[in-house]
């Protein structure tokens, strides 16, 4: 005699077990998880070209993007919270199930995604992507994580706060440690501003626009549905769509540009220099945004722009941001030019990055205190061979896309001490569109200030061969 059959069912009345859907918004956000794990891959480079792999717009990129973000800029504090929700640390979990579960995670704590609806699409992630004995493992921890929403889960978590207020900071913030401690000290020690800053650096950035002067006009980005810029006479930023659809960076006569770079180059070309002022050095120059505008502002003055990378392919994406500027492969610290011909120099130090954590979310996880003591000994080099580069009553321009003490004031101050006749200038004089810049002499914009990247300036003249 046949077993007993449920209507619509198999013998013994258990239901057959639904094949996952692939939901492929999530799935381009694990892949590019894994791509950033595994190949060092970067977020913002590989978003784009997943979305249009996989035929992705709309609700969808929208959905692949946030969740991809979000779970890179957050897991520092999902893996607190893992690590609390299941029997062994995220560090002995296998890689690809981590990332499935941080994705889960985000997707629980940060988003609108109802809770039956994240924990679901997750473990059918993982069923399809890493097992079914992972998906049990994975609906387990995420059943757990449920239960609580981000407050109660961080104040589960994060060390106290008055006993160890860095610790709870970098925990609460989803930022490492010595990031934390690094940006509290740049931003003045306070915790209130320290916790702001790092909550803007888990914000998602407006996308800002550069209309390079001569090429394209701030009006005919504000046409194609971008809003005027707060403090660039140059910028505009775009709510939503594509930047690549609008026809003047499609043609590459203007680009995304964050509004403090196109403020510092902008700084470096409004101080006054008695003599001439016909030849400028950007000698840091890839990939081209800063040269860009340079170029751009000294072709309506008549001026040249000499614009050097040491790689050649970075070289490559200067020469197509820029229209009459001379640009080599050339090494800033063994410079192919003569000492003092420049007029003025802009040197666009590597450094850690830390000013752009918001458009770079893996950056932070990727960098450690040993890589400021690495490129310390460079951006010392730089400025100086920068200082050497300009004629005497010359300015130089040093900028970073990190506020971290050790690569702005430390490095300025030890080239300034070391190589002589030089003046710092004011550099927040010469910005005056924009408040809050700091005391001077160094101008430092902030994420939480300003709504750019924490770029810092520094304007240097140079009085004699020293």
């Amino acid at each position: 005699m046949a077993p007993p059959t449920r209507r619509g069912g198999r013998p013994g009345g258990r239901r057959p077990r639904a094949t996952p859907v692939r939901d492929e918004a999530r799935n381009a956000a694990y892949d590019l998880l894994r791509a950033v794990d595994e190949r060092d891959a970067y977020a913002n480079l590989l978003m784009p070209t997943l979305l249009r792999e996989r035929g992705l717009s709309g609700r969808d990129a929208a959905l692949a993007t946030e969740l991809a973000y979000g779970t890179l800029r957050g897991l520092g504090t999902y893996d607190e919270i893992v690590a609390a929700c299941s029997d062994r640390p995220p560090e002995d979990i296998d890689p690809p199930l981590l990332d499935a579960i941080r994705l889960g995670v985000h997707q629980l704590l940060k988003t609108r995604v109802p809770p039956h609806a994240a924990v679901s699409a997750t473990v059918d992630l993982v069923r399809l992507r890493v097992g079914t004995g992972a998906s049990r493992f994975a609906n387990a921890i995420l059943r757990k994580v449920a239960t609580r929403d981000f407050d109660a889960w961080v104040a589960i978590v994060a060390p106290d706060a008055e006993q160890d207020p860095v610790g709870h900071l970098a925990v609460a913030y989803s930022h490492p440690r010595w990031i934390t401690s690094a940006l509290r000290d740049a931003v003045g020690g306070g915790t209130g501003e320290t916790a702001a800053l790092l909550a803007a650096d888990n914000e998602r950035p407006v996308v800002t626009l550069v209309a390079w002067p001569g090429r394209s006009t701030v009006g005919e980005l504000l046409d194609a549905g971008a809003v005027a810029g707060r403090y660039s006479p140059y910028a505009a930023y775009l709510p939503e769509g594509d930047p690549g659809a609008i026809e003047a960076v499609a043609q590459g006569r203007a680009a995304v540009q964050d509004e403090a770079s196109q403020l510092v180059a902008l700084a470096l070309t409004r101080v006054p220099i008695d003599g001439p002022d016909d030849l400028w050095l950007d000698m840091c120059a890839g990939p081209g945004g800063k040269a860009g505008l340079l170029d751009a502002l000294a072709v309506q003055n008549d001026r040249r722009l000499l614009a050097a990378d040491q790689r050649f392919h970075r070289a490559r994406l200067v020469w197509r941001a820029t229209r009459r500027a001379g640009v080599i492969t050339a090494d800033g610290t063994a410079p192919a030019w003569r000492e003092g011909v420049f007029d003025r120099v802009l040197v666009d130090a590597p450094c850690t990055g830390l000013g752009a954590l918001r458009r770079r979310p893996e950056a932070r996880w990727r960098r450690s205190a040993d890589s400021v003591r690495e490129l310390g000994g460079l951006q010392r080099r730089l400025l100086g061979s920068a200082l050497d580069a300009v004629r005497p009553g010359g300015v130089v321009a040093y900028v970073t896309c990190s506020p971290h003490l050790a690569e702005t004031q430390a490095v300025v101050g030890d080239v300034v001490k070391r190589h002589g006749g030089v003046e710092v200038l004011d550099a927040p004089a010469f910005l005056r569109e924009v408040d809050d810049l700091g005391e001077g002499p160094y101008a430092q914009f902030w994420p939480h200030r300003h709504h750019t990247d924490a770029m810092f300036l520094a304007l240097l003249r140079r009085h004699s061969t020293g």
